[in-house]
């Protein structure tokens, strides 16, 4: 395993290095990804790393954290910095009075929050483009085909760049539809998504007060544990079930359409390996996927609740919102308030069917996304060739967040190959379980010889 920041924090428990040592570090890799930042915050990030260094001197236990560098998705309130959201209309807006909830937990962990981070304006679409601020490129990309950006995935996208490109031991985002686990799996990167319920929302502009969650982009999935449990301000309860006593299904339903050939062969692969290795694995048809489309009648959720939020706005100051984000809002505007109650009634029997279908397996197997990350240039071209590809992105991981569940994103490409996510999810309130098994699937596809 590469460096992750449970090793970087054994590393300066140990005194192999200093939290102020690693903090120049990462503020030096920033260099290599402007893009993935709005705002740097050199001060803030040095002054946390020199408080942990002190408590080592002194003999004291380390905090969590202990230092390492976090960054923080533009969307939520940071005391004294204005929360944005990617957007124009809101950069001049009151500095924030206090810290968000999930803020203030990653600052009480002892975290080194090293700077604010690109996103799609309000967080609405997985593609990861902002016309508001500097184009950010894919980085795991940038080294395999310099000569064609790719899209980073979003809407958390500098959260994953920021990662990826070494300037943050781990991202904070939400997902509303795929937002962490979008940019995760066209990066490389590790992305989980909790319970919406396991971690507060406040502080947070809000996308879908339906389905927002707050979570965070990791290196590794035991730092995926490490985050939640920070966030989530409790232990994860960890069962340490090997793979031969795991069952998974692969839901043969809509998830598995039109993938591309890089993401079939490594899905399959992946599939083998967890079979070679003792997992059950049973193809399960799930027909409630197949009606997702009345569910997103007038943009669903998230079309009704940012219309509600933005609508004011929208009508003063529109011109200056993304074009494509205005659109996706402003169809909410044609949903009635018997539209809104009629959704939550379907999307309640949906999730018992769905629940019906799923008992019995430990996890569900899906490709976290069905292409891997396509050039930039088309996309900011046409119109209709973004909506295709947002609606592509979106398509496999907003399945679980209608569902009110949990899911991972992981690599489960080959090395040095184009990053492809393998996406595992469960009920609600299964996030220990299923951590625990991504654990083992980890393990696993981690011997690639």
């Amino acid at each position: 395993m590469s460096l992750d920041l449970t090793r970087h924090r054994a590393r300066i428990v140990a005194g192999e290095t200093s939290a102020a040592r690693e903090i120049d570090r990462s503020l030096a890799a920033i260099a290599a990804v402007p893009a993935a930042f709005l705002h740097v915050d050199e001060a803030a990030a040095r002054a946390a790393a020199v408080a942990v260094d002190a408590a080592r001197a002194a003999g004291g236990p380390l905090p969590p954290l202990a230092g390492a560098a976090i960054s923080v998705k533009d969307l939520f309130d940071v005391a004294g910095q204005v929360t944005a959201a990617g957007s124009r209309i809101l950069a001049g807006a009151p500095p924030a009075s206090r810290d968000a909830p999930a803020v203030a937990r990653l600052r009480g962990a002892g975290a080194a929050l090293i700077g604010r981070t690109h996103m799609t304006e309000f967080a609405f679409s997985g593609v990861g483009l902002n016309p508001h601020h500097p184009t950010l490129a894919n980085v795991p990309w940038a080294r395999l085909d310099p000569g064609t950006p790719r899209i980073p995935g979003g809407s958390s996208s500098g959260a994953a760049a920021s990662v990826a490109g070494g300037a943050a031991w781990a991202g904070l985002g939400s997902d509303t539809g795929g937002s962490i686990r979008i940019p995760a799996a066209l990066q490389g990167l590790v992305g989980f998504k909790g319970t919406a319920q396991s971690v507060p929302t406040s502080g947070a502009l809000p996308l879908s007060t339906t389905l927002d969650t707050v979570c965070a982009i990791t290196r590794s999935v035991r730092d995926a544990i490490l985050l939640h449990e920070v966030l989530a301000a409790r232990p994860v309860v960890r069962r340490r079930r090997p793979l031969g006593a795991t069952r998974f299904a692969v839901a043969t339903t809509s998830l598995l359409d039109g993938l591309e050939p890089v993401v079939a062969a490594a899905f399959e692969d992946t599939l083998s390996r967890l079979s070679r290795a003792g997992a059950a694995i049973e193809e399960l048809p799930v027909p409630a996927l197949a009606e997702l489309g009345p569910l997103q009648v007038h943009g669903g959720f998230s079309a009704a609740e940012s219309w509600a939020w933005h609508r004011q706005h929208l009508a003063s100051d529109g011109a200056r919102y993304d074009p494509r984000v205005a659109l996706r809002m402003r169809r909410g505007a044609a949903m009635t308030a018997a539209d809104y109650l009629d959704l939550h009634r379907a999307r309640r029997d949906w999730i018992l069917r769905m629940q019906a279908a799923m008992r019995g397996f430990d996890a569900v197997l899906s490709p976290t996304v069905p292409i891997t990350a396509p050039p930039i240039a088309p996309l900011e071209a046409s119109e209709d060739e973004f909506f295709r590809v947002n609606g592509l992105l979106l398509r496999n991981p907003s399945v679980v967040n209608l569902l009110d569940g949990c899911a991972i994103s992981l690599p489960c490409q080959a090395p040095d190959t184009a990053p492809v996510g393998l996406m595992l999810w469960a009920d609600r309130l299964a996030d220990d379980a299923l951590l625990d098994t991504a654990l083992a699937v980890e393990a696993c596809l981690a011997d690639r010889s």
